[in-house]
């Protein structure tokens, strides 16, 4: 067998593995759960208008 096929098999199996391992890791590592977060009540004027833009 050419050194360049053998190059080419061993790639092809290097880039199989590597993916694998990498799918296999996002089914065992657990997903990061976003927490609520706190919204609080705007106190004056002025924050109550920024609040107001912001949340069209």
């Amino acid at each position: 067998m050419s050194d360049f096929k053998l190059k080419l098999i061993l790639s092809g199996l290097g880039g199989v593995v590597f993916s694998f391992i990498f799918i296999l890791l996002t089914f065992i590592l657990p997903v990061k759960e976003k927490r609520d977060s706190v919204i609080y009540k705007p106190k004056g004027k002025l924050e109550i208008i920024s609040h107001s833009l912001k949340n069209r």
